[in-house]
C-alpha cells in the first residue's frame, strides 16, 4: 500500500493544518495511507520519513519564509542525504502554505523542498482560511502524490 507524509506546520490559527487534513484526505481517497505530522507537536526522525512513499510539506508564511520545525526537519535531511541519498530523495513531493497576505514563502518552500524530490502538481497557497476551492485543491494534491508512486 502506497504511504503517504502530510508534513507541516501548524500552531496560530489552524489554516495549514486545515490544508494538511485535505490533503491526506485526498490521499486516503485514492486508497493511500496517510500520516499526518505538525512539527509544531514533535519532530519526525528520518529513519521513520524513509518509510514513507510520497510528501507533502506545508507551512504559514513566517517573515517571507518557512516555519521552523520543517526548516529543522530540512536541516536534518540534508546532513544524513551526504552518508545515504537512496533512501532520502527522488520521492514525489507536494507543497502547499498559508499566509495572512504576504505569500513570499511560496520562493523558500519550492527551492529548498524542491530538493527533495520530483514536484507532483502546483504549488497551493491559502490566503488567510482556506476556502472550500483550495480544499479541494489540496485534497487533489493528495490524490496526486499517491497516484504519482510508482
Amino acid at each position: 500500500m502506497t504511504t503517504v507524509l502530510v508534513l507541516y506546520h501548524s500552531q496560530e490559527y489552524g489554516n495549514t493544518k486545515k490544508m494538511a487534513e485535505a490533503v491526506a484526505q485526498g490521499a486516503e481517497g485514492s486508497g493511500a495511507t496517510a500520516t499526518l505530522v505538525n512539527t509544531n507537536e514533535e519532530r519526525i526522525e528520518l529513519d521513520r520519513y524513509r518509510g514513507f512513499d510520497a510528501v507533502a510539506f506545508g507551512s504559514p508564511d513566517y517573515f517571507g519564509y518557512v516555519a521552523g520545525g520543517l526548516k529543522t526537519f530540512l536541516d536534518d535531511w540534508y546532513i544524513a542525504r551526504k552518508a545515504d541519498s537512496a533512501s532520502l530523495t527522488g520521492k514525489p513531493i507536494g507543497l502547499f502554505y498559508s499566509h495572512g497576505g504576504g505569500g513570499s514563502a511560496r520562493g523558500p518552500l519550492e527551492s529548498l523542498y524542491g530538493r527533495m524530490g520530483t514536484q507532483v502538481g502546483e504549488t497551493i497557497e491559502s490566503v488567510g482560511a482556506p476556502s472550500e476551492r483550495i480544499l479541494d485543491e489540496c485534497r487533489s494534491l493528495g490524490k496526486e502524490l499517491a497516484e504519482a508512486v510508482t
